[in-house]
């Protein structure tokens, strides 16, 4: 028999054995000795209270044992003499349509621009360090995409999209550890991920795929509006029969080239701002109520916040406890910044994007002589914006918190995670003034939230830029694009995804849908 409960643990409670064990046979109101095994499937923090308390979702075998095996079974088969699907981009997209390719008995051949995990860590440091930009090899592109060297956090609200359970379970058939299908927020961590994704294309070369990295895309040979082939960088042409366009949101050439050729593409909402960071140890204060360090049972507290100024949301993104910010341009001239966390999220410090949401039909009246573009080229000049106020390199231009709500230069700085440094500017003014103004009164409004939070300990770094695509790429309801036919955006790069997992089960479905047009 297999019985499924809820179980509430205190702080006091989880450091005794045993324990699930032992709540699980009071409430189901029978001896332990009948109870074989008690399986975690979920667990969460509730912090609102002084007594903290961990909530479990648990199953409960009584006389029965815990099957072996998982219910999801990935089911991989030698396609090296398929037929082909090519697959623009290696981030998470670009890779499930790849594993999908092949659990359908199709050859995936995937044309990444950037380098592979382990050559990427080059390009990496030549940013953190050199201020170099490769623009082919960096934080953004690459083997694994934006998610690779910028956190791996796995939490989507996509519910609907596509079955969530079935990519955890992928990752973890992957090396990512089981952790991951308990939490509530899960996180595989910077310094994990590379090799998942190194096992990932292990097997999608094992069973007869192809994956060609440093190969960038430069142009679409299109005939009658039916996608024929892809031109390299190197002018080879490459036939194609259904092309997966899943190059993530930041490959700005391929926007352009899509506008040029005049193929259908629509401006999106998106929302921009920056990143605020504050010693680790405030957080865990104002979250676990507690005065000084936090119980070695609690990990590095996150924080979620929202609120509305003048009729525009501003929230936090991609909060990254125990965390670093990191530089995340593509291009030099521009400077955008990203967060991170490493698997244990051991840092000491806490970082979060603060985001404004941006009205693409109200907010962007300068630049309609762009078009579709509008949102790309404002995200462009204020990443300029930033590239000049930080000091013309990678170096950041940043604010203490107090100091930028109340317009103020900050004289100094306080110490930061970002490798690169920071240089202080009046990012109070720089902004524009519907993203400064709205992100001056939520910051205020947040301290209010949170006590402890509004406070010159923290620094405002800019820019992030990088939230999600200010472009659309249409696409019908067959997920095919509305003009060219074999050709499917997906994912983040075609404003169908917003993290790691939506991004994965948007690249399973394209994958069916460019599967069964062929």
């Amino acid at each position: 028999m297999i019985k499924e409960i809820q179980l509430r643990v205190n702080l006091i409670e989880e450091r005794k054995e045993n324990i699930l064990l032992y709540k699980a046979a009071k409430q189901l109101n029978v001896d332990k000795s009948e109870i074989s095994a008690v399986k975690v499937l979920r667990k969460s923090i509730d912090a609102r209270k002084k007594d903290i308390i961990f909530n479990y979702k648990v199953a409960v075998y009584i006389s029965e044992n815990i099957p072996e095996k998982s219910d999801y079974i990935f089911d991989y088969k030698d396609v090296s003499t398929a037929k082909e699907v090519h697959i623009v981009g290696f981030g998470p997209a670009g890779m499930y349509a790849a594993l999908r390719c092949i659990e359908l008995g199709f050859k995936p051949i995937v044309l990444e621009r950037g380098k592979n995990v382990q050559n990427r860590r080059r390009d990496i440091k030549a940013i953190n360090q050199d201020h170099i930009v490769n623009d082919d090899s960096n934080y953004c592109y690459g083997e694994g995409g934006a998610g690779t060297y910028s956190d791996g956090k796995l939490y989507t609200r996509s519910l609907k999209r596509g079955d969530v359970r079935r990519i955890f379970e992928n990752l973890v058939f992957h090396g990512a550890t089981e952790q991951i299908l308990i939490d509530a927020h899960p996180h595989i961590g910077t310094n994990k991920l590379p090799k998942i994704i190194q096992n990932i294309r292990e097997n999608i070369l094992k069973y007869g795929g192809e994956v060609h990295f440093e190969t960038r895309v430069e142009d679409f040979v299109i005939k009658n509006n039916k996608i024929q082939a892809l031109r390299l960088q190197n002018g080879q042409e490459m036939a194609v029969n259904s092309v997966i366009l899943a190059t993530g949101h930041s490959a700005r050439d391929i926007y352009q080239l899509l506008h040029k050729k005049n193929i259908a593409l629509k401006a999106k909402s998106f929302a921009m701002g920056v990143r605020v960071e504050h010693p680790q140890e405030i957080i865990d204060q104002i979250q676990y109520s507690c005065s000084g360090e936090r119980d070695e049972l609690l990990p590095a507290a996150a924080y979620s916040l929202v609120q509305q100024v003048n009729n525009r949301g501003v929230y936090s993104f991609c909060m990254c406890p125990g965390g670093f910010i990191v530089p995340a341009a593509t291009a030099s001239g521009e400077v955008v910044v990203n967060g991170m966390s490493p698997s244990r999220r051991n840092n000491k410090f806490a970082n979060s994007g603060i985001v404004v949401e941006l009205d693409i039909d109200r907010d962007f009246k300068k630049y309609e002589k762009f078009g579709a573009l509008k949102g790309l080229e404002f995200q462009k000049d204020l990443e300029k914006i930033s590239f000049f106020a930080g000091g013309r390199t990678q170096t950041a231009p940043a604010q203490r918190l107090v100091d930028f709500v109340d317009g103020k230069l900050s004289t100094n700085l306080n110490e930061t995670s970002y490798q690169p440094g920071l240089n202080s500017a009046p990012l109070h003014s720089l902004l524009p003034k519907i993203i400064g103004s709205r992100l001056r009164k939520g910051f205020e409004g947040f301290g209010k939230k949170m006590h402890g939070y509004y406070t010159n300990e923290a620094n405002i770094v800019g820019v992030e830029s990088r939230t999600s695509s200010p472009v659309n790429i249409p696409r019908k309801e067959d997920l095919e694009h509305t003009e060219i036919e074999g050709l499917f955006p997906c994912g983040e790069g075609g404003g169908y995804a917003g993290g790691i997992v939506s991004a994965a089960m948007d690249g399973e479905r394209c994958a069916e849908a460019a599967i069964a047009k062929i």
